[in-house]
C-alpha cells in the first residue's frame, strides 16, 4: 500500500501490511522525524515487524527501508538517492535490482512516467512468481499544500487486470491527454483560442483513440482558417454518436469558443 503527502514523503508497506505505517509514518515526518527516525519507531512498537516490508521517503530525500526476516523470499530491497526498490515473492532477485537500474537510467523523464518504467523493469525481471494482477503510482508535490486536497500530481490504480503495468502506462498516457484538454478549458475561459487550439491539439495527440479530446479539436478549429479540417473531424463524431451534436447545440449557446452558428447548423443537420 502507498501513501504520501506533499511536502512531507512516502511510505510503501508490503508483505503482511500494517496500515498504522502509512498515516503515522506522514505524522511522524511531518512534525519533522527523519524517515529513518520515523520508521525505526514504528518497528519497536509492532511485534509482527519480522513480516513486514516497508519504505520511507522524506522531503529531504532520506531513505529508511526494512524488510523483515519472515517475509516470504525472494525478499528485498535496494535503495539509492531518494528512491527505495523493494519487493517480496517475487520470482528471483534481479527484480528490485532491474528497478533500481530503470529508474536511475531514466532520470530524464517526469517522475510519474518514470516510476512506470521502473515498474515495467521489475515485471520483465520475473515479477511476482503468483502472477500479475495490480499496480498502482502516487506522486506529490515538494512543497507542502496549503489545502488538504491539494499537493497530489497523479494518482492512478489499476486493482485488477492481466496486465496491470500496460495498463498503468495507459492511464497515464490518458491522464497527460486530459491534462493537456484541461489546459486548454483554462485558455478558452480566457478566450486564448490559438493557445487552447495547441492544448487540445496536444490532448488529442496523446490519446487519439479518446473522441472527447478528437471534439475539442474539431470545434476549436471551426474559429481558424483550418475550418474545414474541424468540420469534417466533427461530421465523423457525429455520425458516430449523436450525442455530441446535443454537446455542440449547448456550446452555442455559451459563445465559448465563438463558433459561427451557421457553420454549426450546417453541421447538425
Amino acid at each position: 500500500m502507498t501513501w504520501a503527502r506533499a511536502g512531507v514523503g512516502a511510505v510503501a508497506t508490503q508483505s503482511i501490511v500494517d496500515k498504522r505505517y502509512g498515516p503515522l509514518g506522514l505524522e511522524l515526518m511531518s512534525a519533522g522525524k527523519s524517515a529513518s527516525e520515523s520508521l525505526e519507531g514504528l518497528l519497536r512498537s509492532d511485534e509482527g515487524r519480522e513480516m513486514r516490508q516497508v519504505a520511507f521517503v522524506d522531503s529531504k530525500g532520506n531513505v529508511a527501508t526494512h524488510t523483515g526476516s519472515k517475509c516470504i523470499p525472494y525478499a528485498g530491497q535496494v535503495t539509492g538517492d531518494g528512491f527505495s526498490c523493494q519487493g517480496n515473492i517475487m520470482r528471483s532477485e534481479r527484480v528490485w535490482e532491474s528497478m533500481r537500474e530503470s529508474y536511475q537510467k531514466n532520470g530524464h523523464l517526469p517522475l510519474p512516467e518514470r516510476l512506470v518504467e521502473a515498474l515495467q523493469a521489475g515485471e520483465d525481471a520475473g515479477g511476482d512468481i503468483r502472477g500479475k494482477q495490480s499496480a498502482a503510482i502516487l506522486v506529490v508535490e515538494k512543497e507542502t499544500s496549503p489545502t488538504y486536497w491539494g499537493g497530489r500530481v497523479v494518482e492512478l490504480r489499476v486493482e485488477d487486470h492481466p496486465e496491470p503495468v500496460v495498463e498503468l502506462r495507459r492511464l497515464l498516457r490518458y491522464f497527460r491527454g486530459y491534462e493537456c484538454a484541461s489546459r486548454g478549458d483554462d485558455l478558452l475561459g480566457e478566450e486564448k483560442f490559438a493557445e487552447a487550439l495547441a492544448s487540445f491539439e496536444k490532448a488529442h495527440e496523446l490519446a487519439p483513440e479518446i473522441d472527447e479530446l478528437k471534439y475539442w479539436v474539431g470545434v476549436s478549429l471551426l474559429s481558424t482558417p483550418e475550418k474545414e479540417r474541424g468540420m469534417s473531424m466533427l461530421r465523423e463524431l457525429f455520425a458516430k454518436d449523436k450525442n455530441w451534436v446535443q454537446v455542440t447545440r449547448g456550446i452555442l449557446q455559451t459563445r465559448i469558443p465563438p463558433i459561427d452558428p451557421e457553420v454549426a447548423e450546417e453541421l447538425m443537420r
